[in-house]
């Protein structure tokens, strides 16, 4: 029997190597095939242990992640149902600011209304009444010597006229025959020049005076306007045409043409009237006497005579000769009946918008007084307001007196060529005091003079340093009946009562239809002003379906104004029929958003739970169950978010109930602005848990295989070692069963 075999040292000695080399092998191909070094726990129980545990909670934790996951779907869902909603609100949001837009729903709203009279926008407290004022201009002196005389109201404005006197006597060709106003201008023999005057032209104080070697025409053939005298014919304007005769040599014009047409041109002489193209002239006009010619400019203007050398000289006004132009001037002189400063022809005041021109010309002129207009001492006025003033002759009272026609201190009534002035009740007429001109600025608008040339300075209007350029003064005024009035409305739709008092517009005081308008903008109310004066207190846009004065409204008016004005009672405010269809089908519209509204946080849910209609959500992050998230649901159906139907002819009929609901609408979109920001926030922790948890699962998966893995390069190395060893051990066991055998066939 088997057991009866007795081995060898050396044999049990291989044998026993070669099983524990197999034993050895088995094991390491064992870790080849698992990959790990510790297989159970009799290869390392701490080990084997330890990575039992760590795999076992990252399966438990693996477990969570399906319900972290989601609970990220039920927040998505809840979120798309937010986005969902907001677009909602903002569509109701619009439709709620289209009746904003629409009509305010009502052809007349709740007013009061009464009339004040002359009241306007700018001044609300009826009536303004003026009276006149003075204003004072600067002291005005005579001509007299010294200059410190006072003048008044007879001083002219005009002066003593200007001569123009010939050096010596003035004879014809012979040398010694004194010429006289008949003398022949041109005569070969004993004209006053042999040189023909044809051609020639005297400019006198910008008049013309033209040389013509012609027959004078005959009056029927006269231009319109122009009129003859002797061989002199002009155009009524100071302009003329002196016409020498047909022969060269022998001229039918005479020295006193010549001086007729200076003296028309000048002024001091003029055209009184006109018969069958024929004038008669009237004026102290130039003159000779002993052969000594006098040339006489005029009171109303400065006296200037331009033209050739030659003709003046013929005239022995000036020593000068040859066919060059010569100017002579001979100035006016001031005396004690006259300013000291002489106003110039051609210079104008404007007064209050109204002209007043100053001119170098005779009242009593042919033509001076205009169809329609009237004269008036030495003024003509056309009835508007505009005057004519005639410096030869004018005085201080023409003046002043053209001054109140501007004014309307004075009024006047043109008939027949004649003006006739009146005083006006309550207005006092300008006057002059003591050499003080004091203008009356009368009732009709505040006064305003300005001027050209000198006729500001000249008449002590300039100011203190006479550059000014305008001469104002304010009339006195006494405001409207509702100065110091005070009107008061209680709260109107939750304002501030208010209480105003008239004035002028300072010190807290209303004037203007805005100032009003400001004070009544917190009581809701505000107000208008038609042309005829005529103040309608309303109720504001916002609030046009309410009634003033009425219980539920408020807005009752009171105060001292409500004795001295009457003002109607308020109605109930006027529907506008299509306005408020318009606003009732937009009413119609926004009920239809509030059930999307329902319906669509409603339909925001995910695997059963709905963050949007109430239900909660719990997730679980860790094995034990100690590390959770709670997430409370909301209701954000239109209920929940504060919107409720709307009622037509109730809701949205004007717009302060239009505002309230854009109000509500405004709570509702920041309600679930605020919802998205908790849900982003939740959302965000459980994704960041969800990698985290991942994360972990890979941390605790890592550390067990650290535990038990193999090292399949070393495993390599010591299964090939083993292999080896077994081969080695094979050979020498075969070699000392060889032995055995030798030593038997020795006992044989």
């Amino acid at each position: 029997m088997s057991s009866n075999v007795v081995l060898s040292a050396a044999v049990r000695q291989n044998l026993l190597s070669l099983q524990s080399t197999a034993a050895l092998l088995a094991t390491t191909q064992t870790d080849l095939a698992t990959g790990n070094k510790v297989n159970s726990a009799l290869d390392n129980p701490t080990s084997f242990f330890t990575a039992q545990g760590l795999n076992t909670r990252a399966s438990n934790i693996s477990n969570l992640l399906d319900g972290i996951s989601n609970g990220i779907q039920v927040l998505q869902a809840a979120n798309t149902g937010i986005t969902s909603l907001q677009n909602l609100v903002e569509n109701a949001q619009s439709v709620a600011n289209q009746a904003l837009q629409a009509p305010i729903g009502y052809s007349t709203k709740s007013n009061y209304s009464t009339t004040i009279g002359g009241a306007t926008s700018s001044d609300l407290r009826g009536t303004t009444t003026y009276s006149n004022a003075t204003a004072v201009g600067n002291v005005l002196y005579s001509g007299t010597a010294g200059g410190t005389t006072a003048a008044n109201s007879t001083s002219t404005l005009g002066a003593t006229a200007g001569t123009l006197v010939s050096s010596t006597a003035v004879t014809g060709t012979g040398g010694t025959t004194a010429i006289t106003t008949a003398f022949a201008l041109t005569n070969a023999t004993n004209g006053l020049s042999t040189n023909s005057f044809a051609g020639d032209a005297l400019t006198v104080n910008g008049h013309t005076i033209s040389f013509v070697q012609a027959a004078v025409p005959s009056s029927a053939g006269l231009a319109s306007g122009s009129s003859e005298t002797g061989n002199v014919v002009t155009d009524g304007n100071g302009n003329s045409i002196v016409y020498l005769g047909t022969n060269a040599t022998a001229s039918t014009a005479t020295v006193g043409d010549l001086l007729n047409a200076v003296d028309l041109a000048s002024g001091s002489e003029y055209v009184s009237s006109v018969a069958s193209g024929v004038a008669t002239l009237a004026g102290a006009g130039s003159s000779i006497a002993a052969g000594v010619v006098t040339i006489s400019g005029s009171t109303g203007a400065d006296l200037s005579v331009t033209g050739t050398a030659d003709l003046l000289h013929a005239l022995k006004v000036t020593t000068a000769v040859g066919a060059g132009n010569t100017t002579l001037t001979a100035p006016r002189a001031t005396s004690a009946a006259s300013l000291g400063t002489l106003v110039q022809a051609g210079s104008t005041l404007t007064v209050d918008g109204k002209t007043i021109t100053f001119v170098n010309q005779n009242i009593g002129a042919n033509g001076a007084v205009p169809a329609g207009s009237g004269s008036n001492g030495h003024l003509v006025t056309d009835g508007n307001g505009n005057s004519t003033v005639f410096l030869q002759g004018a005085t201080v009272a023409d003046l002043l007196d053209a001054v109140d026609i501007a004014t309307g201190a004075q009024t006047v009534t043109i008939a027949s060529g004649a003006a006739t002035l009146a005083a006006v009740s309550g207005v006092t007429a300008s006057t002059i005091s003591s050499g003080v001109i004091k203008v009356s600025t009368g009732t009709t608008s505040d006064l305003s003079i300005t001027g050209t040339g000198n006729a500001l300075s000249a008449l002590g209007l300039a100011g203190n340093t006479g550059t000014q350029t305008a001469f104002t003064a304010a009339r006195t005024s006494t405001p409207g009946s509702l100065s110091g009035k005070t009107l008061s409305f209680t709260s109107f739709e939750g304002g501030t009562a208010v209480t105003v008092t008239f004035g002028d517009g300072t010190n807290g005081t209303i004037k203007s239809l805005a100032d009003l308008n400001a004070s009544l903008a917190t009581d809701n109310l505000n107000a208008s002003i038609n042309t005829t004066g005529n103040l309608t207190i309303s109720a504001a846009n916002e609030f046009a379906s309410s009634t003033l004065g009425s219980a539920t409204a408020g807005g009752a008016i009171s105060g001292t104004a409500t004795t001295a004005l009457s003002f109607t009672t308020a109605a109930a405010p006027v529907v506008d029929a299509a306005s408020q269809t318009t606003r009732a089908n937009l009413v119609t519209q926004y009920n239809n958003i509030l059930d999307q509204i329902n319906k669509t946080a409603q339909d925001s849910s995910y695997n059963g739970i709905n963050l949007l209609n109430g239900d909660n959500l719990q997730l679980v992050f860790d094995e034990t169950g100690k590390s959770t998230l709670n997430i409370a649901g909301t209701t954000d159906n239109a209920n929940g978010l504060g919107l409720a139907n709307l009622t037509q002819g109730t809701d949205f009929v004007d717009n302060n109930s239009t505002n309230k609901i854009l109000s509500s609408l405004t709570a509702a979109s920041s309600s679930l602005q605020s919802l998205a920001s908790t849900l982003g926030s939740n959302l965000s922790v459980v994704q960041n848990r969800q990698t985290f948890n991942t994360s972990l699962i890979n941390v605790l998966q890592t550390g067990a295989s650290n535990l038990t893995i193999a090292d399949p390069n070393q495993l390599a190395a010591q299964s090939q070692a083993l292999t080896t060893r077994q081969s080695i051990a094979v050979s020498a066991l075969a070699l000392a069963n060889q032995n055995q055998q030798s030593v038997l066939q020795l006992l044989r």
